[in-house]
């Protein structure tokens, strides 16, 4: 079954942005990310607990995440959608290895340079989308 459109519509407008955008996503902790974490990010991890940007930068200072790419993890359903002036939301499908989950990220573009407001992943069940329960 392929994906909705409605999930990964990206208006033709915003193509170059979503790539811009999708290579600078927190998965990919780069260095120095911490400088695109605007000063009251948090986030809504797969787990569903609430994390605060200094609970995020402590927790990796001591655990250094894996390289998305050597740990062979694989995105894709990449879509952009404006929510405001500036305010942009970034969604995608993440596998990492057996674990699927939904991801969705607000960036917004400042004098500064791109900052995260708020980030969230979803444990999703399968690669399917719109199953009604039987």
């Amino acid at each position: 079954m392929s994906t909705p459109r409605a999930f990964t519509h990206t208006e033709p407008g915003l193509s170059a942005l979503l790539e811009d955008l999708r290579q600078r996503e927190l998965i990919f902790h780069r260095p120095g990310f911490h400088t695109h974490m605007s000063s009251d990010y948090w986030e809504v991890g797969a787990s569903g607990h609430r994390y605060s940007r200094d609970f995020i930068l402590r927790h990796l200072e001591q655990n250094p995440p894996v390289d998305a790419a050597t740990a062979g993890w694989q995105t894709s359903d990449h879509a952009l959608q404006r929510l405001g002036p500036d305010t942009y939301l970034l969604t995608y499908t993440l596998l990492q290895g057996d674990r699927l989950t939904r991801r969705s990220t607000i960036w917004h573009s400042t004098a500064v340079g791109w900052q995260v407001l708020y980030h969230q992943g979803t444990p999703a069940l399968s690669s399917q989308d719109d199953e009604a329960s039987s």
